[in-house]
């Protein structure tokens, strides 16, 4: 503590600086889960025969989800060293952690996979992907970069070759559903569809878990670092997307895989606009110049990759101006971020209970979406303020103190921890 009118410690000064940061990443993880409902609960398509695109298509489709894996990996970084990676035992023990923290977030996506559901749940490739970048975790940014480059320039090539095997094997390697416990019988389907086949693809999303854990071994409590994550990932975003347009639109990419599909009247230019997931993406290398969402292409990964950067940037620099001007400002966007698991966990049940019937007199679809993120603001704003963890984070921090060897040593105070 320090005297009034005298001037803060270092120790307080850092103090202060970690608070803003945790604010500001916390607060992004809010944003992702209200785009991931949007797109959940409102149309991304119009109902017309061409499928012409909404704005919660072409503003959160393939956004919120990469904004989710970014963070995860930024999460990462923040509770295994912040700008200095872990090393030997610490490391090891830090593996051990999050390697149990993500079978427990795994035992809830299998569970929520029994749901009957119009919606692609993504804690159990979320929780392959904390697996799959345990070895990365020891790296420093420069190596990381280096490796998430090679990632993203590599994988989305290997992905277009493996695909059309693993879907031409007898039966396909692929899902066709969230995936639940039931799958653990066939593995190597459920695993194909994990890495490959999949709404999420983890072969190549593991490239937003690298991107996000260089992001959060850079100095994120200053200014200088969220300003430059804010200009880079925003000229980032909006290369990658330019140069898929001009790939598609001016050289002839979209007329030459319309040929390839064989249907001229295929919706395709408003799928490139949305979302691929789901279209056959073989018989052509063009699929490669594509940077539609959920394509898995190299530039689509560039620009969810930019804008995550772009909006990790902005949610920092927020959290330091509500610190100058010592008022909260992303208090109910923050309280929403540290309780992700339980509210995304709680808004897919929600969503499940209504699936199939008709929404009660007076409401309508988006009424559905603002009640649901009113509450998850609400709910966010009471936690944070109680300084709460949630009911899985509480299980999930649990495990994670459990792996490294802490549980019982105080650890599991309600007060809450990034990452």
């Amino acid at each position: 503590m320090t005297s009034r009118g005298t001037a803060p410690s270092s120790r307080t000064a850092r103090a202060r600086g970690a608070v803003a940061r945790l604010a500001g990443v916390d607060a992004a993880r809010g944003l992702a889960l209200l785009g991931m409902m949007a797109t959940h609960v409102l149309p991304t398509f119009e109902s017309d025969a061409q499928l012409t695109p909404t704005w919660i298509g072409l503003t959160f489709s393939g956004r919120a989800a990469a904004l989710f894996a970014v963070l995860a990996g930024i999460g990462l970084a923040l509770s295994t060293g912040k700008e200095r990676p872990l090393e030997g035992p610490e490391l090891w023990a830090a593996r051990r952690g999050i390697a149990l923290r993500a079978l427990v977030v795994g035992a809830v996506g299998l569970s929520l996979g029994g749901l009957d559901i119009n919606i692609a749940v993504i804690l159990v490739h979320y929780a392959l992907l904390f697996l799959c970048v345990l070895p990365f975790i020891g790296l420093r940014p420069r190596r990381l970069w280096a490796l998430a480059a090679g990632w993203l320039l590599a994988t989305p090539v290997l992905a277009y070759l493996l695909r059309p095997w693993l879907l031409a094997a007898d039966p396909p390697l692929q899902l066709g559903h969230n995936p639940g416990w039931e799958d653990l019988a066939t593995p190597a389907r459920l695993l194909g569809d994990l890495f490959l086949t999949g709404y999420y693809p983890v072969l190549q999303w593991l490239a937003y878990l690298l991107i996000g854990l260089a992001i959060g071994r850079l100095a994120l409590s200053t200014t200088a670092v969220p300003a430059l994550l804010l200009a880079a990932g925003t000229i980032t975003a909006v290369l990658a997307k330019w140069l898929g347009v001009v790939l598609m639109e001016d050289l002839g990419g979209r007329a030459a895989l319309q040929e390839t599909l064989g249907d001229p009247a295929y919706p395709l230019e408003s799928l490139l606009q949305v979302n691929l997931a789901g279209v056959d993406q073989s018989g052509s290398a063009w699929w490669l110049a594509s940077s539609a969402p959920h394509s898995g292409t190299t530039l689509d990964l560039l620009h969810t990759s930019g804008v995550a950067a772009a909006v990790v940037g902005l949610c920092l620099l927020l959290g330091r101006l509500g610190g100058w001007i010592q008022l909260d400002l992303l208090l109910p966007l923050r309280g929403a971020g540290a309780l992700t698991l339980s509210l995304y966990t709680a808004h897919l049940c929600v969503m499940a209970s209504l699936y199939g019937h008709p929404l009660p007199a007076g409401w309508t679809v988006d009424g559905v979406y603002w009640a649901q993120a009113l509450a998850v603001l609400g709910v966010g704003a009471a936690f944070a303020a109680l300084s709460w963890r949630g009911p899985l984070e509480w299980v999930g921090h649990a495990a994670n103190q459990l792996g490294r060897g802490q549980l019982g040593r105080g650890q599991l105070r309600s007060t809450r921890r990034a990452g």
